[in-house]
């Protein structure tokens, strides 16, 4: 170590941090059901009840969660030669650009899926084997999407002042 230490980060990077490992975690809840549900299932000739709903409904939460990470990061599947082919002051209107019609998508996707979670709530679904609710793992996948509106706004308000700002950088190094 050089004796210096590392920077404390922003309350906004700190947030942006949970946010990835609150994804993380939802992909080591499903990843666990899957492994501990095949074991059972191979040894024991026993299931997990409902492990097949649980592990869909917390797959679809997991990808709400990864697309606040994603979308913040910039880390999505894009085309990227027009942009690279342009000048600075063009890339960064793209970028603002692009931004902007991202989130105003993950709104209207937002409020849709507030939508389904109060029907899904009214309509009492429930899992098939526990009887859980359903609601409840679509609420999860809405704050997850709720998350990835807030780290939309936080993108777009650095790409506006301080573009730099948008480097990448581990969570686990925004978040001690």
């Amino acid at each position: 170590m050089s004796g210096q230490e590392a920077p404390v980060p922003a309350p906004i990077d700190r947030f942006i941090g949970v946010i990835e490992l609150t994804a993380a975690g939802f992909l080591a809840a499903v990843t666990a059901i899957t492994f501990i549900s095949v074991l059972l299932r191979y040894f024991f000739s026993w299931s997990i009840p409902d492990a097949y709903d649980m592990s869909a409904l917390l797959l679809g939460t997991l990808i709400f969660w990864g697309m606040a990470g994603a979308g913040y990061r910039g880390d999505h599947i894009t085309v990227d030669l027009l942009w690279s082919a342009s000048s600075r002051t063009l890339q960064r209107t793209m970028d603002i650009f692009a931004n902007l019609v991202t989130l105003g998508s993950m709104a209207v996707f937002t409020w849709m899926m507030a939508l389904k979670v109060i029907d899904t709530r009214q309509d009492n679904v429930l899992t098939f084997d526990l009887r859980q609710p359903v609601w409840i793992y679509y609420a999860l996948a809405w704050f997850g999407l709720l998350a990835a509106v807030a780290l939309m706004v936080i993108r777009l308000a650095r790409l506006l002042t301080a573009p730099e700002r948008l480097a990448s950088r581990l969570p686990a190094d925004m978040i001690e």
